[in-house]
């Protein structure tokens, strides 16, 4: 009877552990998870109702080992869809792709059929990767480039003639052959222009020969090394696409709403329009599924690779750490109390705690001077910085106040880093950015910059408080804004409290002032370089506070200026920037322009709603009034509430901040002059015809309002 017994509870023991070893389910519930060798994970799927929407729906064609994959929204072959980032790559970005296959494109004088294969895969949540991919292009005096992407030029030339200077190794050294991992970001349509090198060619209308362009996948490009002058015989290449969700239909919203409330799952926003998720630091899977993020431990999974061999290990609050002296340190309190038996288990055990906590010192000396601590505390202890107000905070403190960083107590996420609100102690709510990964050769700058923006102090600036470096990545400390942000008022749905006409006014006097305090009043000029209605937050009275200053990226220090190294928002971004590379403070200025533009219009500054031609919103909002019908495109609250005369004068203001000659751009002093003198006036305190206009020569009287309003 008590072998009988023993059989069976170890019977259950196997088949429980068994059970713990499967792995999570990466498809839906009775759904196929495969297509010959290639998983489909949801949201992808193959079956109706396996996958999340249309986008995402796969069809397999064949049997066995040879079936491919095809996406039917788009007819590309899938080769391989990551879902989800490993947990050895934690401290990387990670943003889900799928690879497919894509045409060749050829000039129009080669004889071949079904030449130029145009890409176009847009209004999709795809795009291509610019991280991922290489343009190629083939052909003897060529000068190839990505249609469709004005004004900057993105492609390579290759000549009819190899350069004894470069490499004859090369595959694409730019004879025959030319290369650029210079992609733009959020490309949906792959065309290509080819000319010749030689102008003189294109205008003699002579063709040398047939010329190829093509993006593919770097990774397959190092792997497989093609041999491009083969190209001709080619058909398709492998491409790497990002891809993430809508969040506008009822159905992507709804499963948004599943997701972030899942304990083991964290969710990114690569802008207003879409996300995408991953598994919580700790669990691996697919976060898409129920059940689909499986506990791991990260220390038997990662110390092989990340430490080298087996050691102690300890999760923290910035991952897991591995110490070889705790290691010895442990085996020798285990060896003393074995010993000395139970009478010495109370001393072995204040010693090992003892040990845990002096390695937890070192372990964050070693963050803070990793993060550049030392030399923070060199430039406060400086005289030429006249710092006061920043503050040190201790990782202990922080931890207190957001409940060990709980997921409930997020309150956004960015390409920066997630923000959490806190409580401090003493009751002060707090903002607490943790910011991503830090490049340790941009230490010097990022302190600089924490040391430039903790002397801002400006009341439409929100204010950094101090930050902890003495976690795995920053933590900086902001004041807390309470009442969201500006594009939520806009383009959410908010009935119980619209922006009426004064307070758009006031907010935009308030942002003007800001960035002209930033640019001329700070003890050197600062350069915003993202300003968009997400980064205008509302304080408790509305009043907007400037914020994000992307205080996790480098700042460049000169002579002259400062300014934050952010790449900035698509649909924000100064088109002088794209020709020159050169930000300046005009690069703001047509930024404000384009939140001008949504505080009149309500409308977003990028749509696909929108034409072509008026995607952008500042293109639709020029448009617009050269074909005199701005009054067509405001918002209702403005027709309701506004006065003509005034919408008129912020609209030619706002126009002269989008001008596309950055010279011819007021500064952002005049602005918040004409601004005023717009409010003093709707307040009677001034005549209209007392204004002086910012630029008012340039003022086109043609650009008068439509009156069918």
């Amino acid at each position: 009877m008590a072998v009988h017994l023993v059989i069976r509870i170890t019977f259950i023991l196997l088949l429980t552990c068994e059970l713990a070893e499967a792995a999570p389910p990466i498809a839906k519930p009775n759904c196929r998870s495969g297509c010959g060798d290639l998983q489909i994970p949801y949201p992808f799927g193959i079956e109706p109702h396996c996958y999340l929407d249309k986008w995402f729906e796969i069809v397999c064609k064949g049997t066995g080992g040879s079936a491919k994959a095809f996406l039917t929204s788009m007819n590309m072959e899938v080769r391989q869809i990551n879902i989800s980032s490993s947990p050895l790559n934690r401290h990387y970005s990670f943003v889900p792709t799928v690879h497919v296959q894509i045409p060749i494109i050829y000039s129009k004088f080669c004889q071949l059929a079904g030449n130029h294969n145009v890409t176009n895969i847009s209004g999709s949540p795809f795009n291509f990767s610019a991280s991922d991919n290489t343009f190629i292009s083939v052909g003897c005096d060529n000068f190839a480039t990505i249609a469709g992407i004005f004004p900057k030029v993105y492609g390579c030339k290759s000549d009819c003639k190899r350069d004894s200077k470069v490499d004859k190794e090369a595959i694409c050294s730019g004879f025959n052959c030319c290369e650029s991992t210079n992609i733009p970001s959020n490309l949906q349509a792959f065309d290509v222009e080819f000319r010749s090198v030689n102008e003189s060619n294109d205008r003699e209308g002579v063709e040398k020969g047939c010329k190829y362009a093509f993006l593919v996948d770097q990774v397959w490009l190092k792997e497989n090394k093609p041999d491009p002058s083969s190209v001709q015989y080619w058909e398709y290449v492998p491409v790497v696409l990002e891809w993430a969700i809508f969040q506008w239909n009822n159905n992507s919203r709804e499963f948004f709403n599943l997701l972030k409330n899942r304990r083991k799952v964290s969710c990114s926003y690569p802008d207003v329009y879409t996300f995408y998720c991953d598994c919580a630091p700790g669990y691996r899977g697919n976060p898409y599924v129920e059940e689909g993020c499986e506990d791991i431990n990260e220390c038997e999974d990662n110390d092989l690779n990340y430490c080298g061999n087996k050691l102690d290990c300890e999760n923290t609050d910035g991952g897991y750490i591995c110490n070889k002296r705790k290691s010895k340190s442990k085996m020798v309190i285990i060896g003393l109390g074995t010993s000395l038996g139970v009478l010495c288990l109370p001393t072995t055990w204040v010693i090992y705690k003892w040990i845990k906590k002096r390695n937890k010192i070192k372990i964050k000396k070693k963050f803070f001077k990793k993060n550049g601590g030392l030399l923070l505390q060199q430039q406060l202890s400086s005289t030429e910085n006249n710092v006061q107000n920043i503050r040190l905070f201790n990782s202990k403190e922080l931890e207190k106040a957001t409940d060990h960083f709980c997921e409930r107590r997020i309150v956004g996420k960015g390409g920066q880093g997630t923000v959490y609100k806190g409580m401090l102690s003493d009751g002060q709510i707090i903002a607490i950015k943790k910011c991503n990964i830090l490049d340790e050769g941009n230490l010097k700058n990022f302190i600089n910059e924490i040391i430039i923006l903790s002397q801002i102090n400006h009341r439409n600036v929100v204010k950094l408080l101090g930050c902890c470096l003495e976690t795995k990545v920053p933590l900086l400390v902001y004041e807390f804004i309470p009442n969201g942000t500006l594009f939520q008022y806009l383009h959410e749905e908010n009935e119980e409290f619209p922006l009426t006409w004064d307070m758009r006014l006031r907010i935009a006097i308030e942002i003007a002032g800001a960035l002209s305090y930033l640019h001329s009043e700070a003890s050197s000029p600062i350069y915003h370089r993202d300003i968009k209605s997400t980064n205008i937050l509302l304080d408790e009275k509305y009043r907007a506070k400037v914020a994000d200053f992307g205080t996790s990226k480098s700042v460049k220090i000169d002579q002259t200026h400062v300014t934050t190294l952010v790449h900035g928002t698509f649909g924000y971004l100064d088109p002088e920037y794209f020709q020159t590379s050169q930000f300046t403070e005009k690069s703001d200025v047509y930024s404000f322009g384009v939140v001008l533009v949504e505080l009149l219009t309500g409308e977003k500054p990028v749509s696909s709603t929108r034409s072509e031609e008026g995607r952008s919103l500042s293109s639709y909002f020029i448009l617009s009034m050269k074909k005199n019908h701005l009054f067509d495109i405001l918002d209702d609250q403005i027709k309701k509430e506004g006065d003509k005369e005034e919408i008129i004068i912020v609209a030619n203001l706002a126009k002269s901040c989008l001008h596309l000659n950055g010279e011819k751009r007021p500064t952002m002093g005049e602005v918040v002059m004409e601004l005023q003198g717009i409010q003093k006036a709707s307040r009677g305190e001034q005549n209209y015809e007392e204004l002086q206009y910012v630029r008012s020569k340039e003022i086109d009287p043609s650009y008068v309002c439509s009156t069918s309003s």
